[in-house]
């Protein structure tokens, strides 16, 4: 996979009155940068709730390393850790816009549901949105490091 990395701009009502991110934004931005990312493997959540489906998430953790600012620019860089048809694992670095600063990083975990919220197992019942996960489970989408 091809990924172009998800680049924002930090505004200031996204700022308390030290014009630093506020700790609860970076949960937004992660989900911007799910959105994104599902997006670029051809996966629109639009897509995902005409054909049934939903994927909430159960659980997010965030690590804070260096504060984010007004109008400082982050790039976020995703990547699937886990996939078991059900429930899938993914975990986030948000960098400086030159990559030499790592503001965070944060994993979230998620599930596959139908509108009924039950979990729905995607092998069966949408196996290219399976093979798409499969194919991606641990992959380095940019070489940083």
């Amino acid at each position: 996979m091809e990924y172009k990395v998800f680049k924002r701009r930090i505004n200031y009502y996204e700022t308390d009155k030290m014009q630093v991110v506020h700790h609860s934004n970076y949960i937004r931005f992660l989900e911007e940068c799910r959105m994104d990312f599902l997006d670029q493997l051809g996966i629109s959540y639009d897509m995902l709730e005409q054909s049934g489906l939903m994927i909430p998430v159960l659980s997010v953790s965030c690590n804070y390393r260096m504060a984010v600012r007004y109008g400082d620019t982050i790039c976020i860089v995703p990547k699937v850790t886990r996939f078991h048809g059900v429930k899938f694992e993914m975990s986030y670095k948000i960098y400086s816009e030159d990559f030499t600063v790592l503001h965070n990083d944060a994993t979230s975990s998620h599930c596959f549901v139908g509108m009924d919220f039950k979990p729905v197992r995607i092998k069966k019942e949408y196996p290219e949105l399976c093979e798409k996960f499969e194919s991606i489970v641990g992959q380095d989408l940019l070489d940083i490091e």
